[in-house]
């Protein structure tokens, strides 16, 4: 059974910095692709960031380039989610994704941890 597991969430000021890390686990797990995403209340989940392991590139959604930064460790399977100038509206459920197969979404998910930004 795959499981994929968020730390590093909490209560931080406006302007502060957290470092989110997600770790996936399982009997032979393995994935083309990890992502972040987040979903505030009311709203659709967003896409934030996204690697690809075979080639470690990266992509940053337009709505917090400059701030967001996404790392990993294939090895590890465990992804990064370094976020700098927060601000009030980053306040949401954060969640990693697994993607097994460029010809599949995403198709396993972490249980979300809380980020609040407080003003």
């Amino acid at each position: 059974q795959v499981q994929l597991v968020e730390s590093g969430g909490g209560l931080v000021q406006a302007g502060g910095s957290l470092r989110l890390s997600c770790a996936a686990s399982g009997r032979s797990f393995s994935s083309f692709r990890m992502a972040w995403f987040r979903q505030a209340p009311g709203k659709e989940r967003e896409f934030l960031a996204q690697i690809t392991w075979s080639d470690g590139s990266t992509s940053v959604a337009d709505s917090v380039k400059g701030r967001f930064t996404i790392s990993g460790d294939k090895a590890k399977n465990t992804v990064y989610l370094q976020m700098n100038g927060l601000k009030p509206e980053d306040t949401a459920v954060y969640y990693c994704a697994a993607q097994r197969s460029p010809f599949f979404g995403y198709d396993y998910w972490g249980q979300g941890t809380q980020v609040t930004v407080s003003s």
